[in-house]
């Protein structure tokens, strides 16, 4: 079969860009869905019909008729289908099929609400992975691939190779699972095997049983017929130690032959600073690191003025975008910032949500630093755009990093990373085009943005490192072909 001509794919995720997100695995996701389009015959995404996509008047779906059967503890769900059209980057089209189940999905919060998850999830995410199954049936989809996203998708490969094996419909169908975060694995009680309508002897530990729990993650981990991480080097991490693996490092070892690191790309039509709506002037789309500066001091000038920051171009501009936690390094940042701020004329803008404990930390230091140090806790998509255009640095001192997007937007914008070397940190930035940290230490990663305020100061040293920054392509076009690449040994396994 020829891929590009042939390939009927489904996609399943627990969320995906446009229609909802409340992480990196959502832009992947809806990236995918977009660029796979080119490269592949027919393309379907699966997400759940959750409240929050109900209310937004921007997506318009439109009801498929009928409803389908989907078993959940005992019971026959009745489920039903939605679908919006996904366009494609070349006039192509694909589908997005949403998950109708009221009694699940119509409800504040994807995963939890007020920071606790619902407890019901492990039904919500059973009756997803089923419904994926049995609505690929029910319009008449039949696929060559399912590619199935972290632990809420997870049980669709042990399905297909348990309740569906003998299900002619499957019988050709291979399955590839991503992970994007090890961290997050999906444990629950042995109890929910019968909830989920599997077989008692999947309690097994070479199964789904994980030190006396269900491991609905570890299931997908056995039973798919490829896995993939977000990095090659986070591939490698995740199979040397615990402190990585989360406990499945030994899994993960055994199918060692099986698992492939694919760094993810950006969507460079969202973060292009040359058509970029949220920025006072749009960059000319030149490589030279010059032209750059230039539209970034009016970026840097309106920032400042934005959160109270004295007015100076000169001034070297720290930024960081996300999570505020120590897996982010926040706690690294933030004990650089104390010999810093002190000592050097800089300036930080940190933009995020998290630890309750660090955002105490950072409104101190907003109220010893006010014209120095700027700290907002919110998400705000045309605040991120700017400190990513504005900053002359970025920072990111993460204990671990599957694979980061927010190194390659920022380098896009030409703001050099200041990074440790962890994961997709370590596949993307390099001592040519930003500054690595070796150890997650204060005073390593303190010295490591010494190291770049010292080259702040020698324009020539500067715009080489811009220069490189800028040139890397981060589009998903690299990507796109290794996940082809994937699902071509997916479906060689699934024939043996």
């Amino acid at each position: 079969m020829s891929l590009k001509s042939g390939l009927r794919l489904i996609l399943a995720s627990s969320e995906a860009v446009p229609f909802c997100k409340t992480g990196g695995l959502a832009d992947v996701a809806g990236s995918l869905s977009v660029y796979l389009q080119d490269e592949v015959d027919q393309l379907a995404l699966f997400v759940p019909y959750y409240r929050a996509i109900a209310k937004d008047k921007n997506i318009k779906t439109e009801a498929i008729a009928g409803d389908f059967i989907v078993p959940v503890a005992g019971r026959q769900e009745k489920v039903s289908l939605r679908r919006a059209v996904i366009p494609g980057p070349n006039g192509s089209q694909g589908w997005a099929y949403f998950v109708d189940h009221p009694g699940y999905f119509d409800r504040d919060g994807l995963y939890q609400v007020k920071g606790q998850d619902h407890p019901d999830n492990a039904e919500r995410f059973i009756l997803f992975a089923r419904a994926v199954i049995e609505g690929a049936k029910y319009i008449g989809f039949k696929p060559d691939v399912i590619h199935c996203h972290d632990w809420q998708s997870a049980l669709i490969p042990v399905y297909l190779k348990t309740a569906y094996l003998v299900d002619a419909y499957f019988r050709k169908t291979a399955s590839v699972l991503t992970i994007h975060n090890i961290a997050y694995q999906g444990f629950f009680p042995p109890k929910i095997l019968e909830t989920a309508g599997l077989p008692q002897e999947e309690f097994r530990m070479e199964k789904l049983e994980f030190y006396g729990s269900v491991n609905f993650l570890k299931g997908g981990l056995v039973y798919a017929d490829i896995l993939n991480t977000v990095s090659p080097t986070y591939a490698g991490e995740i199979q040397s130690s615990p402190e990585f693996g989360r406990g499945l490092e030994g899994v993960l070892k055994a199918r060692a032959g099986d698992l492939f690191g694919v760094l993810n790309g950006i969507d460079t039509k969202i973060w292009d600073p040359k058509t970029d709506p949220h920025l006072p002037v749009n960059y000319n789309g030149s490589k030279d690191p010059g032209r750059y500066l230039e539209a970034k001091a009016k970026c840097k000038a309106k920032l400042q003025k934005m959160l109270g920051l004295s007015p100076s171009i000169k001034t070297p501009l720290l930024g960081m975008v996300g999570r505020l936690d120590t897996q982010k390094g926040i706690d690294l940042a933030v004990g650089a910032f104390e010999k810093l701020l002190k000592q050097r004329d800089i300036q930080v803008a940190i933009l995020g949500v998290g630890d309750p404990n660090y955002q105490k930390i950072l409104i101190a230091m907003n109220e010893k630093y006010p014209n120095k140090f700027s700290a907002t806790f919110e998400f705000s998509e045309p605040l991120a755009h700017l400190i990513y255009a504005a900053g002359d640095f970025f920072l990111m001192p993460s204990r671990f990093e599957p694979c980061g997007l927010s190194q390659m937007i920022a380098m896009r914008y030409g703001t050099l990373p200041i990074v440790t070397k962890t994961g997709g940190l370590a596949d993307t930035v390099t001592s040519e085009k930003g500054f690595v940290c070796l150890d997650f230490t204060v005073p390593a990663f303190t010295s490591a943005v010494e190291q770049a305020l010292r080259v702040h100061n020698d324009p020539s040293a500067r715009h080489k490192l811009m220069a490189k920054a800028i040139a890397t392509d981060f589009s998903w076009n690299v990507s796109v072909k290794r996940y082809i690449e994937l699902y071509e040994k997916a479906l060689k396994k699934q024939l043996v």
